[in-house]
């Protein structure tokens, strides 16, 4: 019944984007107060003490590549240790010295010294500072105090601190109040500020809003890796070239995932050692989709030894595939129990691929039970080829009834094969109608032998024209029955030949396509398309030609094939050669063989054998030859009375 379910084969990675949230180490939604710690330019003069205090881009607690400490804090004593700059400024701080207490705290906060950073971050604010009102909220946010840190945040962001519009804004998303963290993060970002943006456009993805590729834009173009990522996202079905070129800054700035989908449009595009590079770059930094991509490349390329090892370090991480992937390497080398280990692990992972592989693998061993099991475990999670099998599994069994529900839960998923097996299910039930409706919709899908199957339906119902689009489809994708049917249907429909003008050679008329079709099905191995180019090369006096078709039609145990290559053989002479061929086509049924048979026994005077053939031709038929053999063996019988 149908196409059978075959093992499932654990394509390279191929994978719908669905991930939206950050890198692990890179800007994570979760706040960490500390990305809004900012620092003012120390200052060594009385002069300097004066001037307008300029904050600088935030000091995290681990610097990832998106976000780089901008040390400008520092920029006048670039020699200079932590200790140098602290002892260089304690004395100013202690004197009450607002620019010294700013800087000062801000190198304790940085090295976690919260209770001695506090007192001066405090005396600086009193003062105006900005960037210590920042720091201050950072300092009290560590210290489990969000509501007063967002305090100081919003002195500071109303001041001018974009850091600080920055943290405000987080701090306000924390707490669902999404209007407000707009409003925040928009300042910060407006004022240029990497993180801000990020934020924004991170806001804006979530709720649906427009203005996302914008403010990705901008914070990847300030370096921000996380955000080039996701603009290449954003890009990648209207501008591909550009999505690309994203990529690769966010790849080059370690972001894992980057190099994971770079990999794939240079693998899409046939650019094979460049998008291992980056796959094998991925994988290294922890990617073990990467790792999984790079081992079906290695596979691809022979190195089977290599790839198992990267599935390996993949599966071990939880990559579903990759397991699947050790399931089907095993499989094929017969060891059934190792395969069926990594089928678990991939199911274990959430991948249902395992199950629906388990399933067949049992069902290779004809473990039945077990097979639907697996099968059932894989359906009832939406795997539709699952739920294909197991219907087939149940009709095999000879539950039809059980059968149905899981052919059409398949076919609603998608599955063009249930689609198919269903218009066979129905047809067996004579409910052609509703075969009809699931084959059609399976030959939508491209589906060659459903295709058929409407195309012989509609020839039934004598709508040749449409039938002749349908049986095109199935012949192109290689039905030989449909290549046969295609051919008769356009004889059918073809205009009789004009008669032979006198003198004009017989079978100089140029080939039909009906012809061409004929002979395309019989190249695939059709008997009848083969015997029909046979008769039409006789007709055209290829006589060899003809020869040939018959004969191969013949061996394949076409007893029309076998009875008009006799009649060749006995034009020819070759009278034993033909009595063979008919022989086998009147064992295999032939009436008109047997009665040949019968007048070729007369003929050489065996009148007993002759009768034997006729009553055999009598009892085939049809008509027109049971009553000329009844004639012949009458005619015998009396011969051999006399």
């Amino acid at each position: 019944m149908g196409d059978r379910s075959t093992l499932l084969e654990t394509g390279r990675f191929v994978r719908a984007e669905a991930e939206s949230g950050a890198e692990s180490d890179g800007a994570a939604q979760a706040v960490d107060a500390r990305t809004a710690m900012t620092t003012q330019t120390p200052r060594t003069t009385a002069a300097a003490a004066a001037a307008p205090i300029t904050p600088a881009l935030p000091i995290t607690r681990q610097v990832p590549a998106d976000d780089v400490f901008d040390d400008e804090a520092f920029a006048l004593t670039d020699a200079a240790s932590d200790a140098e700059l602290e002892a260089r400024h304690r004395v100013a701080a202690d004197k009450g010295d607002p620019g010294a207490m700013s800087v000062l705290g801000a190198l304790l906060l940085r090295r976690g010294d919260l209770t001695g950073a506090e007192p001066y971050l405090r005396g600086a604010t009193a003062e105006g500072d900005r960037a210590a009102a920042n720091n201050l909220g950072v300092l009290l946010h560590q210290r489990g105090y969000p509501e007063e840190a967002a305090g100081w945040w919003r002195v500071a962001a109303v001041a001018g601190s974009a850091p600080a519009a920055h943290a405000l804004g987080r701090h306000y998303r924390e707490r669902g109040d999404e209007p407000a963290a707009e409003y925040w993060m928009r300042q910060a970002a407006e004022s240029g500020h990497a993180l801000g943006a990020y934020g924004l456009a991170d806001l804006l993805e979530h709720r649906g809003d427009k203005g996302v590729e914008r403010w990705f834009r901008a914070a990847a173009e300030q370096g921000h890796r996380e955000a080039a990522y996701r603009l290449a996202r954003h890009l990648r079905k209207g501008d591909p070239a550009e999505a690309e070129q994203w990529y690769r800054q966010a790849a080059a700035r370690g972001h894992r995932r980057a190099g994971l989908h770079l990999g794939t449009l240079l693998e899409a595009r046939g650019e094979l050692k460049e998008a291992g590079r980056w796959y094998l770059t991925s994988a290294k930094q922890g990617e073990p989709r990467a790792a999984c991509a790079l081992g079906f490349l290695l596979r691809d390329a022979g190195d089977e030894e290599n790839a198992a090892t990267w599935w390996l370090r993949a599966a071990q991480d939880g990559d579903g595939n990759a397991a699947n992937a050790l399931g089907a390497l095993h499989a094929a080398r017969g060891e059934t129990q190792t395969a069926e280990k990594w089928y678990r692990a991939a199911m274990d992972a959430g991948d249902q691929n395992g199950a629906y592989n388990l399933a067949l693998l049992c069902a290779a061993q004809e473990r039945t039970a077990q097979a639907e099991q697996w099968y059932r475990r894989a359906a009832y999670a939406g795997h539709r080829e699952a739920a294909n099998a197991l219907a087939i599994l149940l009709l095999q069994g000879g539950d039809a009834a059980g059968a149905e529900p899981w052919f059409s839960k398949a076919a609603e998923a998608g599955s063009v094969d249930a689609a198919f097996n269903l218009g066979i299910l129905f047809a067996s039930r004579d409910e052609d109608r509703t075969a009809l409706k699931w084959y059609e919709r399976a030959a939508s899908a491209g589906h060659t032998d459903a295709a058929l199957q409407v195309g012989i339906a509609l020839v039934r119902d004598g709508e040749d024209r449409a039938a002749e689009r349908h049986l095109r489809c199935a012949a192109g994708g290689g039905s030989a029955e449909a290549c046969f049917r295609l051919a008769a249907l356009l004889e059918s429909l073809a205009p009789p030949p004009e008669p032979v003008a006198l003198g004009e050679p017989v079978g100089g008329a140029a080939r039909t396509e009906s012809e061409e079709w004929y002979e395309r099905a019989a190249e695939l191995g059709h008997r009848r398309a083969q015997v029909r180019v046979g008769m039409l090369a006789a007709a055209r006096g290829e006589l060899g030609a003809a020869a040939r078709w018959y004969r191969e039609a013949a061996e394949a145990g076409s007893r029309n094939g076998a009875f008009n290559l006799g009649l060749l053989l006995a034009r020819e002479g070759n009278e034993p050669e033909a009595a063979l061929w008919w022989t086998r086509a009147a064992v295999a049924g032939h009436g008109r063989a047997a009665l040949r048979l019968g007048l070729l026994a007369a003929r050489q005077g065996d009148l007993t054998e002759g009768q034997k053939w006729c009553v055999r031709a009598m009892e085939l038929g049809p008509a027109e030859v049971s009553e000329r053999a009844a004639r012949l063996r009458e005619a015998l019988a009396e011969e051999l009375s006399a």
